[in-house]
């Protein structure tokens, strides 16, 4: 049986913090989807102020003002998080290889994100930027996903723990997955959930898109499924445990699409489904890191005494 490392202090806060960044950027997914539901995502009409006046919203422009404020509050609480993060990676002892450049980059996707998020309000939401606003953050998603599971990991180098024809199954589902996001977008962007009333759709069919979608679904569980029984059959624990949890989360997301498709996408379903989307992306991340570990890089050995010359100590 593996025995758990005990991870030193500074470490165990990093890791939380890193946690915390996950956290908070599927939170950001997810109330940005309760504004477009809402249908206030024109709550603030410009950006980065929130009127040509103010930078706040004000009471003439109601709940949709407040919820769309709310919304970009938010992301400072994130950007706090992500700097945080930064500095405990600076602070730790030793330095950490690898650690600085992934939380860096969550930090500046942040803003970036926030850029994308004004431009969509400047076009008027425009479906297309809105779907870029979401998959920045997924890009963002996997990036602290990939910092949290570097903390946890030793600075050896990287050792396949499955076939190399299994890891590159791995690699090809993860593939599939981002493809099934971009697609998602799609999908949402022919939708009826504007995010205002008078924001355009993209003109693709939303049976035709959808079904699109859907098969793009299917791919992916059934490439999940292939994973799931190839560890089993190579005796990869740790990875067919990781399929088994990226299957079932399929399933459920899969379930929540049909029901919303078919109930004419209620707003607390669809809300569900962009939350099943961050989860989806987090899971198989999840089985593409149990295809590997890091294992303790081992000091090199002491070089041995140079020999004595024969008669030298005559």
């Amino acid at each position: 049986m593996k025995r758990s490392v005990r991870l030193p202090a500074s470490t165990t806060l990093l890791r939380r913090l890193a946690l915390a960044s996950i956290i908070a950027n599927v939170a950001i997914v997810v109330t940005g989807g309760a504004v477009r539901l809402t249908a206030s995502g024109l709550g603030c009409p410009t950006w980065p102020r929130c009127t040509d006046d103010s930078y706040t919203t004000t009471p003439e422009m109601g709940v949709h003002g407040v919820i769309e404020f709310g919304n970009r509050l938010l992301t400072f609480a994130v950007g706090l998080i992500a700097l945080a993060v930064v500095l405990a990676v600076l602070a730790h002892r030793p330095r950490r290889r690898g650690l600085l450049p992934l939380a860096v980059g969550v930090l500046l996707g942040i803003p970036a994100q926030a850029v994308i998020g004004g431009i969509t309000v400047l076009t008027n939401l425009n479906p297309w930027v809105v779907g870029l606003h979401f998959l920045a953050s997924m890009v963002v998603i996997a990036a602290a996903y990939a910092l949290w599971r570097r903390v946890g990991e030793p600075d050896g180098p990287v050792t396949p723990t499955v076939p190399a024809p299994l890891r590159t199954l791995a690699w090809l589902t993860t593939v599939v997955s981002a493809a099934v996001l971009v697609v998602g977008t799609w999908v949402t962007g022919s939708g009826p959930h504007a995010g205002d009333h008078g924001a355009a759709r993209n003109g693709l069919d939303p049976a035709t898109i959808s079904q699109v979608h859907a098969d793009g679904v299917f791919l992916l569980i059934g490439l999940s499924v292939a994973l799931l029984f190839a560890f089993r059959a190579v005796g990869a624990q740790r990875a067919a445990r990781a399929a088994g949890v990226l299957l079932a989360v399929e399933l459920g997301q899969g379930l929540i699409g049909f029901v919303q498709y078919f109930t004419n996408l209620p707003a607390l379903l669809v809300a569900a489904h962009m939350l099943g989307s961050c989860l989806v992306l987090l899971a198989t991340l999840g089985v593409l890191w149990a295809t590997r570990e890091r294992r303790p890089a081992t000091p090199p050995a002491p070089a041995a005494p140079a020999a004595e010359p024969v008669g030298a100590a005559a």
